[in-house]
């Protein structure tokens, strides 16, 4: 085959001879017409309206004291408190985080909304109900720990779950008006021009 020549070149506006391409023609793929039909078979379903749609496992954070970050754990919704309790523990041996726990019994553990809750959750009490996904947890001491005095961050304690409520209750109710919260009305002149 000869070289074209650029007189050649020019009069066909730079393009190979016609003859060449219509016998190379490219095939076109075979496809699916009805591709987003498939992928659509599960939305004309319709789920009941009585049963409330539940994701199957919810991932929950529980920050422990003294750690430097939460342990990730994946629970069912209708778990319990203790569950959770028992769960993070699991995660946390297992991450080999530090600093190491005293006990790996739930029962010895609180756990709590956040670090600045004094009432720990009801130990019955389902997690889809709590209405948060972030916690916190620390040790709890016996009683007579507690009784027995010392100080330091091995002497924590918790406050039980119904403990915290039923003193603001007692508080409301009893007859020392400046205990159920109207003493800070006394600072109120300060704030008045």
């Amino acid at each position: 085959m000869p070289l074209p020549t650029t007189k050649n070149h020019h009069r066909n506006n730079g393009r190979l001879g016609e003859n060449t391409m219509s016998a190379t023609q490219l095939r076109r793929p075979r496809t699916v017409p009805d591709l987003v039909s498939y992928g659509n078979k599960y939305v004309g379903t319709v789920v009941p309206e009585g049963i409330p749609r539940q994701p199957p496992k919810v991932l929950l954070k529980v920050t422990v004291l003294g750690s430097l970050a939460a342990v990730q754990v994946l629970m069912r919704p209708e778990s319990s408190v203790a569950d959770l309790v028992e769960g993070a523990l699991r995660q946390y041996v297992k991450e080999g985080r530090r600093p190491i726990l005293p006990s790996m019994k739930g029962f010895d553990f609180d756990l709590h909304y956040s670090q600045f809750s004094l009432e720990s959750l009801d130990r019955d009490e389902k997690l889809i109900d709590l209405g948060s996904r972030n916690f916190f947890m620390c040790p709890r001491k016996s009683v007579s720990a507690v009784e027995g005095g010392g100080g330091g961050r091995e002497d924590y304690m918790t406050t039980p779950f119904a403990s915290c409520a039923n003193e603001v209750s007692k508080v409301r109710q009893g007859g020392n008006r400046d205990a159920a919260g109207f003493g800070w009305f006394k600072l109120m002149h300060f704030l008045l021009p």
